[in-house]
């Protein structure tokens, strides 16, 4: 798609078009949607019919009721002919350097136990020198940048071998990426969930984990590991790159990979 600033983009689909398969994919009505907007369900019917040019504020404001990711809504307003509203900058620049260091600190913080800063697509960004600890064995094109964490894990030249209770972790990973798939409509999510649903699949059948979360348990050379995961955003982010960041911390769940993770 060829975008020129603030003109239409001339060879996709109307703005209008967009914000109804948004509205579609999120199961709203159209009557919904204008409640939560706060405009009236004969306009949101103007917009999506193409009947009705919404400005930019609007687009903003129907995206935001939709929950639609920044980079769509930036989307949004280059079909609707706008600049667009969020930036994307690379996690190096000076403008990212308070979120950059905050995202570091915890990284080294969280030492000896891994912890990762993701990307949307589950690629890692950066990770802290435990990460390498629990990865050996893998694949090296499983290791190669980019890595992605839900192939890592999966794959059956990664880590799911050693993963002891398989099952409920898969259904786990899969959940996550099927709600991100889900929520940003990006394609190259739903073809990696494509994917890896058709890795081999655990022998047994999943059974509902008991506990109070689903936690990964892990085999490794020196003993076995058990960790609880706990993700982290920025939830006010106004730039691409930091709402697309997640943090992803290994605690652990038992004394043992207290321990052993201290020795590595």
């Amino acid at each position: 798609m060829v975008v020129h600033s603030a003109s239409r983009v001339v060879d996709g689909p109307a703005v209008g078009e967009l914000l109804r398969q948004w509205r579609t994919s999120r199961r709203r009505s159209q009557l919904d949607l204008a409640i939560d907007a706060g405009i009236s369900s004969r306009h949101v019917s103007f917009i999506e019919t193409g009947r009705s040019q919404p400005t930019a504020a609007m687009i903003l404001r129907i995206a935001e009721s939709l929950d639609v990711p920044l980079r769509e809504r930036n989307q949004l307003l280059l079909a609707g002919g706008y600049a667009p509203a969020y930036g994307e900058r690379d996690l190096e620049a000076p403008a990212l350097a308070t979120v950059r260091d905050a995202l570091r600190r915890v990284l080294t913080a969280h030492m000896p136990f891994p912890a990762l800063i993701l990307d949307r697509h589950f690629d890692v960004v950066e990770a802290n020198a435990a990460v390498a600890s629990i990865v050996e064995g893998c694949s090296l094109e499983l290791l190669t940048p980019p890595i992605n964490v839900i192939r890592l894990g999966l794959h059956p030249d990664g880590l799911a071998p050693r993963i002891t209770d398989l099952g409920p972790w898969r259904e786990h990973l899969l959940s996550q990426l099927t709600r991100r798939a889900h929520r940003t409509g990006d394609r190259r999510l739903t073809e990696l969930l494509d994917e890896v649903r058709g890795y081999p699949r655990p022998d047994t059948a999943v059974e509902s984990p008991a506990g109070v979360a689903v936690e990964l348990r892990l085999r490794h050379s020196l003993g076995d590991l058990t960790f609880l995961s706990m993700a982290a955003s920025v939830q006010t982010a106004l730039d691409v790159t930091v709402d697309e960041l997640t943090l992803e911390l290994f605690h652990p769940a038992d004394d043992a990979t207290r321990t052993l993770m201290a020795s590595l």
